[in-house]
This record gives structure tokens, C-alpha cells and sequence, in this order.
């Protein structure tokens, strides 16, 4: 389960605000790739809090509700839309997102942020002093916190655009390659919210030839 080290060996070096920062939806054809930073209180403690990958959907909202009104609990949530992950690449725009989500949540709170741990690798030219933690959402509680964040947001944001585009099924796979998504981006093509540049989406977008 998640623990405290890494966010209590930063403190015992005199780094008081520890954030934890993680992303959502990278693999997706469609939508934004969500991410969240947190910033959890010494001692902090929620029974059941894993990554969210662990998780059922149901204890995912529980945690979220948990998480987000927890007064002594500072978080931020971004999101890096469809056109400028295809602008960037997935990497880059990730990179910009983490970076995004950790000055939204410096902004809101006027805090500073001292040190960051990011789920993954090292991110070259972050903003902020960070180490990288290998499966840090299993790892890390405050990263644990922002991957239940980011994963919530953006499967209420997804579920949302459903309605926009009934067609695609959103509601039941928030964008990721199922055999019933690729089915409706056969019958339909893309929309507005699918990435151009990730296959098969880039091969459906292509003109056909005459």
C-alpha cells in the first residue's frame, strides 16, 4: 500500500509543501489526459487509499468526495486536450500538464511548492525540484491522492462528452481502443475530442483517396 517515506524524508530536509502528481488517460484514442497534484498534511491518513488503477469505480468516487473536501487536503486538476496532445506528442503534453497541475494548485493555495513527486520517470525542465518514482501511485501517498483526482475527473469529464457524442459510448470505456469504440470510429470517424495522431484514429482521418 502507499506509505508516507518518500513525502517525510522531503520534510526532514527542511521541504515543507511535498506534492504528488500523476496523470490519467494516456493511452486513450480519445479525450484529455487529466492530471492532478496533491499536497496531503503530516500524518495523513485514508483508509483504502491505492492507486487508482486498484480500484473499483465505486471506491474510486468514494475517495475522490473524500479527497476533494478534506479541507487539510491542497489539490489542483488539469487537463491537456486532444489538439495539443497531437501537437506535442502524449510525453510532451503530459510533461506539460504535470507541470500545469502543480502551478494550479501553487496558485490556488499562494503557496510554494517545494519538491514534487512525479509517478514515472525524471521530467526534464519541470518548474519545480522533483524526483521521479517508478509506479509511484502504489508507492506514495500523495501520489496515490492525485491518481484518484485525475482518474475521477476525467471519467466524469468523458462521461459528460458522451452526451455530446452518443455515437462512440464514452460512458463505457472514456476513450481507449475497446472493440466497441473501434467499431463506432469505423462507422462514424473521428470527432473533435479523438487524437489525430494516434492509430487507428489517424488512419480513419485521412482523406480517402478518389
Amino acid at each position: 500500500m502507499p506509505h508516507l517515506e518518500y513525502e517525510n524524508a522531503a520534510r526532514l530536509q527542511g521541504l515543507t509543501a511535498v506534492c504528488g502528481i500523476d496523470e490519467a488517460g494516456r493511452g486513450p484514442l480519445a479525450g484529455p489526459v487529466s492530471v492532478a497534484a496533491v499536497v496531503l498534511p503530516p500524518d495523513f491518513s485514508l483508509p483504502g487509499l491505492n492507486d487508482s488503477k486498484k480500484l473499483s469505480a465505486k471506491k474510486r468516487d468514494e475517495l475522490y468526495e473524500q479527497l476533494t473536501t478534506d479541507a487539510t487536503v491542497l489539490w489542483a486538476q488539469v487537463e491537456v486536450d486532444a489538439a495539443t496532445i497531437d501537437a506535442l506528442n502524449i510525453l510532451r503534453a503530459t510533461h506539460q500538464g504535470m507541470a500545469a497541475a502543480a502551478l494550479s494548485l501553487q496558485e490556488k493555495y499562494q503557496i510554494t511548492i517545494d519538491h514534487c513527486l512525479i509517478d514515472g520517470l525524471p521530467v526534464k525542465h519541470f518548474p519545480f525540484p522533483h524526483q521521479g518514482i517508478v509506479k509511484g501511485d502504489s508507492k506514495s501517498l500523495s501520489i496515490a491522492a492525485a491518481s484518484i483526482i485525475a482518474k475521477v475527473s476525467r471519467d466524469r469529464l468523458m462521461a459528460a462528452y458522451a452526451k455530446e457524442f452518443p455515437q462512440y459510448g464514452f460512458e463505457r470505456h472514456s476513450g481507449y481502443g475497446t472493440k466497441h469504440h473501434l467499431h463506432a470510429l469505423h462507422l462514424h470517424g473521428p470527432c473533435r475530442i479523438h487524437r489525430r495522431s494516434f492509430q487507428p484514429v489517424a488512419q480513419l482521418a485521412l482523406p480517402l483517396d478518389s
